[in-house]
C-alpha cells in the first residue's frame, strides 16, 4: 500500500497544494491579527479571549482545508473517472478497490496533517503578534496548551473524515462542481459561530460527520470492481 501511495503522490505533484496551504495560512493568520488590532484601535474588542481566538482560528482552518480536500478528491478520483484515465490504472494486477482506498488514505492523511500543522501555525502567529500589539484581553496560559493540542488533534481527525463526504456527490455523475459545492455546504454546516450558539465548538458534530464520511467513502466504492470503465 505504501508503494501505491508513493506512486500516486509522484503522479499527482502536490507543489500547488503546498503553496496553497502556505498562502491560506498566512491569510488566515493575517485576517485574525488585523481584526484584533483594528478593533483595538477603534476602542472595541474584536477577539474577547484566547479561547475565542483559538475557536475562530480552528474554524477557519478546518473550513478552508475541507474545501481543499474536495479539490484533492476531484484531482485524485473524480477527474480520473471522468476522463477515463483510470482505464490504464485498472489494468495493473491490483484490485481496483485497493487503488481507490489508497487515494482516500492520501486525501485523509493530507487533510489531517494540514489542518493540525495549520492550526499550530495560526495560533503561534496570534500569540506572537498579540505579545507586541496586545489586541486580545488576558494572557495565554501555557497550562492550557496540552488541552488545546488534544482539541486540535480531535478536530483535525474529525475534519479529515468529514472531508470525504463530498466523494458521494462527486461520484454520482463524476461531477467536479458537485464535489466542491457539497464541501462548501458541509463547511457552512459545521462552521456556524455566534455568541448564542456555535456548532464550530461542538466536537461531536464533526466526529459524527467523520463517521458518515468514512462510511460514505467506502459505500461509494463498494461496487468499483464491477464498474465498466470502457
Amino acid at each position: 500500500m505504501f508503494t501505491l501511495m508513493k506512486l500516486e503522490l509522484k503522479k499527482f505533484k502536490l507543489g500547488w497544494y503546498v503553496k496553497g496551504v502556505i498562502i491560506a495560512n498566512i491569510l488566515i493568520a493575517a485576517l485574525l491579527v488585523c481584526i484584533g488590532y483594528v478593533e483595538k484601535l477603534e476602542g472595541n474588542v474584536g477577539i474577547s479571549s484566547y479561547d475565542e481566538a483559538f475557536l475562530i482560528a480552528g474554524t477557519l482552518v478546518r473550513a478552508t482545508f475541507i474545501i481543499f480536500a474536495a479539490v484533492l478528491i476531484t484531482k485524485f478520483i473524480i477527474e480520473e473517472f471522468k476522463n477515463k484515465t483510470t482505464n490504464v490504472l485498472f489494468t495493473y494486477p491490483v484490485p481496483r478497490k485497493k487503488f481507490i482506498v489508497v487515494k482516500l488514505w492520501i486525501i485523509g492523511l493530507l487533510t489531517f496533517i494540514t489542518i493540525f500543522i495549520s492550526n499550530v501555525f495560526v495560533l503561534v502567529s496570534i500569540i506572537v503578534f498579540d505579545s507586541y500589539f496586545e489586541f486580545i484581553p488576558g494572557t495565554f496560559s501555557t497550562a492550557a496548551l496540552g488541552q488545546q493540542l488534544l482539541s486540535m488533534v480531535t478536530f483535525a481527525f474529525a475534519a479529515a473524515g468529514t472531508s470525504l463526504i463530498p466523494l458521494y456527490f462527486g461520484m454520482r455523475k463524476y461531477s467536479v462542481p458537485a464535489t466542491i459545492i457539497s464541501s462548501i455546504l458541509i463547511v457552512s454546516l459545521i462552521s456556524s459561530h455566534n455568541p448564542v450558539f456555535s456548532t464550530a465548538s461542538i466536537v461531536y458534530i464533526p466526529l459524527f460527520l467523520a463517521v458518515i464520511g468514512i462510511v460514505i467513502a467506502f459505500w461509494s466504492i463498494r461496487n468499483i470492481e464491477k464498474v465498466d470503465m470502457i
